[in-house]
C-alpha cells in the first residue's frame, strides 16, 4: 500500500498528560463527532483517501483522551467502527442478512489480523475492505450514482438541517435538476424523501431511549413536535407516542420502486 496511517508517535505510548483522566473535559468534542460523520460519509462513497484523513484525526483523539493504551483503544474503535458501517449498509439496501455477514467478516478481521505490531497498516487494510466490499455489495438502489450519493448524504445527515439547496451546494448541481432527477428516480421529492429518512430514523430512538418527544422532534430538526408527529403519522401509521407504547408495531420502511420511472 503507498499510503499508510501517520499517527503521531508521541500518542503510540501510553499518554502522561491525560492519562485518561479527562474529567469531562474533551477538548474539540464537536469537531470530533462531525469528523466521524464525515469519515461514515466518504467510506460509503468509496472515499479512501479522504477516509483515510479523517479517521487519523479520530483515532488520534480516541487516543489521547482514552483510559485504556493505544492498541486496545483502536481495536475497540475498529470494532465500533465496523458496526456503524454495517448498519448505514443495512439501512442503504434494506438487506439485514448482508449487513450483519459484512460485520461478521469485519470482526474476523480484527480478531485474526490485528495485533501491536501492525495496528497502523491494519488500519489502512480495515479501509480497503470497507471499500472493496462495499463497492461489489453495498446495494445502492438505483441506477442514478448523483442519486445515490444523495441518498447516502441524507442517511449520514439525518441529525442535521438538511435542505435541497444545501445538498445541491454539496454535489455542485442546481437545485431544480437535483428535484428532477431525485424524482424521476425515486417517485418522491428530495423533501420528501428526507422527511421519510428522519421519520424512519426516529423510530429507533423512540423505541430505545426514553427521550421526551419534543426532544426527539429537535433532534432531526423538525420545525415543531407538531409537525414531526403529523409526518410520522403519515408514515408509520401511528403518532410517535402510539408507536412507543406498542411494541408489536412493526418498522416503517420506505422502498424504492421496483422499477425506475
Amino acid at each position: 500500500m503507498q499510503k499508510t496511517m501517520k499517527i503521531k508517535k508521541s500518542l503510540l505510548v501510553r499518554n502522561q498528560v491525560h492519562d485518561g483522566e479527562s474529567n469531562g473535559n474533551y477538548e474539540g468534542i464537536e469537531t470530533y463527532y462531525i469528523t466521524e460523520r464525515k469519515l461514515l460519509t466518504h467510506i460509503l462513497l468509496l472515499e479512501k483517501e479522504k477516509a483515510r484523513k479523517e479517521i487519523q484525526f479520530l483515532l488520534e483523539y480516541r487516543i489521547r483522551y482514552a483510559e485504556m493504551g493505544p492498541f486496545e483503544t483502536i481495536k475497540y474503535y475498529l470494532i465500533s467502527l465496523s458496526s456503524m458501517v454495517a448498519m448505514q449498509l443495512e439501512k442503504n439496501s434494506h438487506m439485514p442478512a448482508k449487513a450483519f455477514a459484512f460485520n461478521n467478516a469485519c470482526m474476523v478481521l480484527i480478531k485474526t489480523k490485528l495485533n501491536e505490531e501492525n495496528t497502523l497498516e491494519f488500519v489502512d487494510e480495515l479501509l480497503e475492505f470497507y471499500t472493496y466490499t462495499l463497492k461489489n455489495k453495498n446495494g445502492l438502489p438505483l441506477s442514478n450514482q448523483i442519486v445515490n450519493k444523495v441518498i447516502l448524504h441524507i442517511s449520514c445527515h439525518l441529525e442535521s438541517p438538511i435542505t435541497v439547496e444545501e445538498v445541491a451546494r454539496e454535489f455542485n448541481i442546481s437545485t431544480s435538476h437535483l428535484s428532477r432527477i431525485f424524482r424521476v428516480h425515486t417517485g418522491v421529492t428530495l423533501v420528501e424523501y428526507i422527511n421519510i429518512r428522519k421519520v424512519e430514523e426516529s423510530q429507533y430512538v423512540l423505541r430505545f431511549t426514553n427521550r421526551k418527544i419534543s426532544d426527539i422532534s429537535d433532534q432531526y430538526h423538525f420545525c415543531n413536535q407538531s409537525y414531526f408527529t403529523r409526518l410520522f403519522k403519515k408514515y408509520a401509521g401511528q403518532t410517535p407516542r402510539e408507536f412507543r407504547s406498542n411494541l408489536s408495531v412493526r418498522y416503517f420502511r420506505f422502498s424504492f420502486p421496483l422499477k425506475e420511472k
